[in-house]
This record gives structure tokens, sequence and C-alpha cells, in this order.
């Protein structure tokens, strides 16, 4: 199936997203686990501000959060002292876990020059046994990804989460999860496979590319069926691609807001818990 962007929304004043999971039809979170949430902020400019734009102090509890930078860079605070900067090529990965809060804002030199902005946010859901573990934060760099390289400087996979062929990812999942950004030039090809009861789909974040023969444009979303292992990616202009795939984890899913866990009665537990203080202090200026 080849989704075609759904219409923006703001999230915030500072991501300009469209929500392809849960929103659009048959990607929603039980179809999709273990990836529960998929924002796609597409290229988009933002003039110079002397305000970083972004969102507010907010909690979450029960899953992780898997923030992609494209273009432009993110700040990022937690109540358990995660934090930092992320830029061009980097992912910042936040395990929620019991509860936390936290902020995101764009950069500050970011936003004081302005530019084209492009980030891709990812909600992975946690196995029950998990949900109220520790919080956690890993600051994944660009510059420390293993990657496959391709014959002929053809392309290279980039390895985020999982592994492909002898490039592992760096990022620590709870989970078997495979995360890739893949960069093809022109006419060049690369056959993916992944277990057929893995949920596997690719964002176009640059080019066009035909997956099986199937033509998918620029910013469109390419959900693949469970109906086998291997496909064909070949790029039709110069593309660059992120796959995703992963295990279902198969446990109930009980979403409300910002807390996705597996009962209803959880749920109530994460507000209470939430409004008596037990997420921790986050001070809401912009740093």
């Amino acid at each position: 199936m080849i989704v075609s962007p759904p219409e923006p929304h703001f999230v915030g004043d500072g991501f300009r997203v469209h929500n392809f999971i849960p929103s659009v039809y048959r990607m929603e979170m039980k179809r999709m686990d273990p990836f529960i949430l998929l924002d796609y902020n597409s290229k988009f400019y933002f003039p110079p501000s002397n305000y970083p734009k972004g969102v507010g102090v907010h909690p979450h509890r029960g899953f992780e959060t898997v923030t992609i930078a494209y273009q432009g860079s993110v700040a990022h605070h937690d109540s358990h002292g995660g934090g930092g900067v992320i830029h061009k090529g980097d992912v910042q990965w936040m395990t929620a876990a019991k509860g936390v809060l936290h902020k995101e804002y764009h950069e500050k030199e970011f936003s004081k020059k302005g530019g084209d902005f492009q980030m891709v946010q990812l909600w992975v859901n946690l196995p029950a046994k998990y949900k109220m573990s520790k919080p956690k934060y890993q600051a994944l760099s660009h510059e420390d990804f293993e990657k496959f390289l391709l014959d002929n400087k053809r392309g290279e996979v980039e390895v985020i989460a999982g592994e492909y062929r002898n490039a592992k990812g760096i990022a620590s999942t709870f989970s078997p999860i495979h995360l890739y950004n893949i960069r093809l030039k022109k006419d060049s090809s690369l056959e993916l496979s992944f277990p057929a009861n893995f949920n596997t789909g690719l964002l176009i974040i640059e080019g066009k590319v035909a997956v099986n023969n199937e033509s998918a444009d620029l910013d469109n979303f390419v959900l693949m069926k469970n109906d086998g292992e291997n496909f064909e990616l070949k790029a039709l202009e110069e593309s660059l691609v992120l796959v995703l795939s992963g295990e279902p984890i198969g446990e109930p899913i009980a979403a409300h807001g910002p807390f996705v866990m597996n009962t209803f009665d959880e749920i109530s537990k994460a507000f209470v818990d939430y409004n008596n203080g037990e997420f921790g202090y986050l001070d809401g200026s912009i740093e």
C-alpha cells in the first residue's frame, strides 16, 4: 500500500507534521506494532526567529520516542536528565518508560538563522515488562552509525538499529527492530529482507523510488504486506529512504494522549502519578 502524506498540522509551533501512524487508514497502532506513531515533518522553511519554536513541557509513559533529524537542529531536555542537541543526520532515542517530562525546541542558532526543517518522530512501544522500567536517553551521532556500502558507490545503508548484512545499529532496543536510512543513486537498487511477521514500512525522504516495481513519490509512505520476506528497492531518482521494520509485541494497547500502556486502568494510574508529581520536574524555560 502506497500512501500520500495526510494534511499537515502543527505540534506546538515548531513541528509541522503529517501523521501517518496511527491516523492513516490501515496504519493503526495494532497494525503497525511496535511502531505506534509516525509524525513526519516534511521539508518546511522556518524564517529566522529570536524565540525558538517547539513544544513545551509535557509527559510520556510506556514507550520510546525516536527523533531523526534530516534538516535543521533540535534541542531536547527531559526530567530524567537526558537531553542535548541533534543536528542533521543525528538521532535522539528517549525511553520514557515509567515516566518523564520533556520539551523540545528548535536549537537556538538554527532558530536565529532560520532554514529548512525536516524531521521524523517515531513512538516505539515497550513490552509490558519494560513499561515501568527506568527512563533512559540515547544520543546517537550520525558519524557513529555503521554503513553498508553498495558496489561502485551506488549507495549505502546506514543502520540506526538492528542490522543489515555486516553493519549493525548502535541503538539499543527492547524488542527486535531494524531502522535504516538508505541512500541510492539514480537507477541503483538493492534487496531487503525481513521476517514475514515483522511490520515493515518505508518513508521517501528524498527522491522517488520503486518498491517491487511500484512507484512511490517524495513524502509517500509504503506499507509492506506480511506475506513474504524479500523485496526490491530501486531509485528512480537520487533518493533517501527511511526503512522501519519491527517484530510485533503482540500485547494489548491502551493509549490516551501522551501515555501508552496495556490497560486503561494503567492509563488512569499514569494521570494520577503525573498529577502527583511522580514524573519529576522540568523547568519550562528555553535553554
